[in-house]
């Protein structure tokens, strides 16, 4: 085992050289150690490489000790061997390493394993593909010592950068506009997966990363015995995605196929879909505590995953993306839904957003205004916004003003 885990520990330095890394818009502060989570494939690994060519150059890369724990060499590692990497690396080097640990959650027990690494003063990097790794219980054994960060698929800003198109201050002014525009639109519909930018038949990756997702993260793990019940699920959440929807509405969706499912299962299984990061909710602001965990509305937390499941539904894919984008920005959304209905409130920073996909239809214009005037008058908000796809104007109302932005535009303010 030591021998593999040099041959492994060598490896990566020597591929490491060869990496090239676009930047993203991701922060780190020197002096701590992180546990990167998020949805797989959304560039945890990736992100590691960008903080590693930051602190070592292709000389110094002797400190790098990076182990991927989803390499098939290591299937049959457990807790009791992980010592092992550390005689490892001091065999091969007489230097204190800075440890990378990718994908560790495929190891019971590792969270011990990593606060003793902490305790001896390395530097410690870890990602996982699971939400349990920011468990009530694994907290309490890293103690503190580890600061948590969720790594999202890119941003409009970063999808960008990887497609090498300018966006400087004024380009929304210029010919780059239009180049930025067809961008979004490639963007909405097929997310924003690092690697989707390397593959001419994005649909074909898209079902790949899915398949994994759904066989390895979710049925593996959680030793689902009925696959094809929540196979059903993902579709039925992703049809209903923008709309408020019940832990009843959707077993009696799932039950409108011919398949029976009992409340505790349907509940397991929505559990198993937020923990690996396919999925997401969010609760009625105005809602009681019992009805803030029966009654939802679901996100995915990439569209192109979204866009598997449902066809020509722009507005879905829209409302969405701008969910993510608010999540990426560190904000807890509510929606509304009493006297009005707003799409996303966030009380902590008194900023109500509509999703609108065009404004066009005087109808549909009233109605978003209006949704929103009175949300602005309840809580006392003078300006309000809805995200539009490529509408930009200014609404005064009697409550205040109202901004609708493209999405793009607004995405790129950051």
């Amino acid at each position: 085992m030591k021998s593999l885990f040099k041959q492994i520990i060598i490896e990566k330095q020597e591929w490491l050289k060869t990496v090239h890394v676009n930047q993203r818009d991701l922060h780190v502060e020197n002096e701590a150690n992180y546990v990167f989570t998020g949805l797989r494939r959304a560039g945890k690994s990736y992100f590691l490489y960008q903080i590693i060519k930051a602190m070592a150059d292709d000389n110094a890369l002797e400190r790098v000790l990076m182990i991927n724990f989803e390499d098939e060499r290591l299937l049959e590692v457990t807790s009791a061997d992980l010592h092992i990497i550390m005689e490892a690396y001091h065999e091969l080097y007489d230097l204190q390493p800075i440890v990378f640990l990718d994908e560790i959650q495929n190891i019971p027990n590792w969270q011990k394993f990593a606060r003793r690494l902490s305790d001896e003063g390395h530097r410690v990097y870890i990602t996982g593909s699971n939400a349990e790794m920011l468990s009530s219980e694994i907290a309490s054994t890293l103690g503190g010592r580890f600061v948590d960060k969720e790594v999202l698929p890119l941003s409009f800003r970063e999808y960008l950068r990887f497609e090498h198109i300018e966006f400087g201050k004024n380009a929304i002014h210029g010919k780059t506009r239009f180049a930025i525009i067809r961008a979004y639109e490639q963007y909405l519909k097929f997310g924003g997966f690092p690697e989707l930018l390397k593959f001419e038949n994005k649909r074909d990756f898209l079902s790949s990363v899915y398949q994994k997702l759904f066989y390895g993260d979710l049925i593996a793990r959680y030793n689902v015995s009925n696959a094809h019940t929540i196979k059903l699920l993902v579709k039925k959440i992703a049809q209903s995605v923008n709309n408020e929807t019940s832990v009843n509405r959707i077993k009696n969706l799932i039950k409108s196929t011919g398949v029976s499912i009992g409340n505790n299962t349907l509940f397991d299984y929505l559990t198993y879909l937020e923990s690996s990061f396919l999925i997401a909710s969010i609760s009625n602001f105005h809602s009681k505590f019992a009805e803030k965990q029966t009654n939802k509305k679901y996100y995915f937390l990439d569209t192109g995953l979204l866009g598997l499941f449902i066809h020509d539904q722009d507005t879905k894919l829209l409302e969405n993306q701008v969910y993510i984008h608010l999540r990426r920005k560190g904000l807890q959304p509510f929606f509304l839904k009493r006297k009005t209905e707003v799409d996303f409130y966030v009380p902590d920073q008194n900023l109500l957003f509509q999703v609108c996909y065009s404004l066009e239809h005087s109808e549909t214009f009233q109605r978003e205004v209006s949704a929103l005037r009175q949300a602005m008058k309840m809580f006392d908000i003078q300006t309000g916004y809805i995200v539009t796809f490529n509408e930009l104007r200014t609404i005064q109302v009697e409550e205040g003003h109202i901004e609708a932005i493209p999405a793009w535009q607004w995405m790129l303010e950051g």
